[in-house]
């Protein structure tokens, strides 16, 4: 498998205050990594980098040709805002092929194909005129993944995609994500706070700590002090 992102002694810093310090990882073609830590330790600083949003203050981020170019679909977290955003759900999921149009002002018949076939595979065809506003947080979320997948095909980064998601439909959303892992190849990184749900579906942890940060398969992070340690809490 091909490595998509390489990420070598990064450290990053806001005013001179590390965040991050001395964090190394790769993230390879089908893996499905998830990025966990408690508030503050890093996560949002590590995924602006990630995004190329954020230059680390030591080490480097090396990254395949086949994603520095819209080549990563980004799920952020949403805001209250964006929950009523007045548009419908094909043209909120064709806005995803936005970076892929150049200077080219307008969409072209394969972008709104495009479109058309993620809002199938997410099973959203119903839903296609539909206003986004009145959806429902879960249907909202997949609108935004079928968004995130038409914005980047080889690898789609997740921040938080099931907070404030009632139990099934998070269940549901987790599911989804793991079909387009396993069967459609799509890399995933996934931002979480959710760590026993991490475990259950990801191939990789990445545990963010400041003083000491823990990588490797999920089967190693619960054999891990530091994956023994969180579930000896539960």
């Amino acid at each position: 498998m091909g490595e998509l992102i390489r990420c070598e002694n990064v450290s990053f810093s806001y005013e001179n205050t590390g965040v991050l310090k001395s964090l190394s990882f790769s993230v390879n073609d089908g893996d499905y990594l998830c990025i966990v830590g408690e508030n503050g330790s890093g996560k949002s600083t590590l995924t602006k980098g990630l995004l190329g949003l954020k230059q680390p203050a030591e080490g480097k981020i090396i990254r395949n040709d086949s994603i520095k170019s819209g080549g990563i679909g980004y799920l952020p977290q949403q805001t209250p805002t964006q929950k009523d955003f007045p548009a419908s759900v094909f043209e909120v999921v064709l806005s995803g092929r936005l970076g892929k149009s150049g200077f080219h002002p307008f969409y072209t018949r394969k972008d709104k194909q495009d479109a058309r076939d993620n809002i199938k595979k997410l099973g959203l065809e119903e839903l296609i005129k539909r206003s986004y506003r009145d959806l429902s947080g879960g249907q909202q979320q997949r609108v935004l993944l079928a968004r995130a997948l038409c914005a980047g095909k080889k690898l789609l980064l997740l921040d938080e995609p099931v907070t404030g998601l009632d139990p099934i439909v998070t269940e549901e959303m987790y599911k989804l994500i793991e079909g387009l892992n396993r069967k459609e190849k799509i890399t995933v990184i996934m931002v979480s706070h959710d760590i026993s749900s991490a475990v259950k579906y990801a191939s990789h942890i990445l545990h963010l700590n400041y003083d000491k940060s823990f990588y490797g398969t999920a089967n190693d992070y619960l054999m891990s002090p530091m994956g023994r340690r969180f579930f000896s809490d539960k």
